[in-house]
């Protein structure tokens, strides 16, 4: 009986709770020593419940990661990611990356092209407006509108 309850209590704690007992997703960063706004963007996802891995690499190695995970150049920002089989290009908000990856949607990964002020890790004055892209190699597509 008594192993039945605690079967049980488990599954209502899972039911209420479903996020704390699962593992956290790893994101691995690769960016340039000096970009600040990336460590920025890195303590945003590590606050949204993700556990980071940054990788401090020289820009021409950066290009190259991006050409490997196949962003495309006018897509390009100042890091890139990669988490659970997909790549996170720029400032993506840690709640987007957590649809994409409950959702699951055939693509490369996400992107939010520029440096919105206003998007995680780029925190300023005055907040812009700004899209988040779902993108494969035949291009990008509105997956998510953040206001100003």
């Amino acid at each position: 009986m008594t192993s039945r309850r605690t079967h049980l209590q488990s599954l209502i704690l899972l039911a209420i709770y479903p996020t704390s007992f699962r593992a956290a997703s790893r994101v691995t960063v690769f960016k340039d020593p000096s970009c600040t706004c990336c460590n920025g963007w890195i303590e945003h996802l590590k606050q949204g419940g993700f556990e980071v891995v940054s990788n401090e690499i020289p820009i021409a190695q950066l290009r190259e990661t991006k050409s490997r995970y196949q962003v495309p150049p006018d897509l390009q920002t100042c890091h890139t990611a990669v988490v659970d089989g997909y790549v996170i290009e720029g400032h993506v908000p840690a709640a987007d990356i957590q649809r994409l990856l409950k959702d699951r949607p055939k693509a490369i990964g996400l992107v939010v092209p520029g440096m919105p002020i206003g998007s995680p890790g780029m925190e300023g004055p005055k907040r812009e407006s700004y899209s988040v892209f779902l993108f494969d190699a035949g291009g990008k597509k509105p997956f998510q509108e953040h206001p100003a």
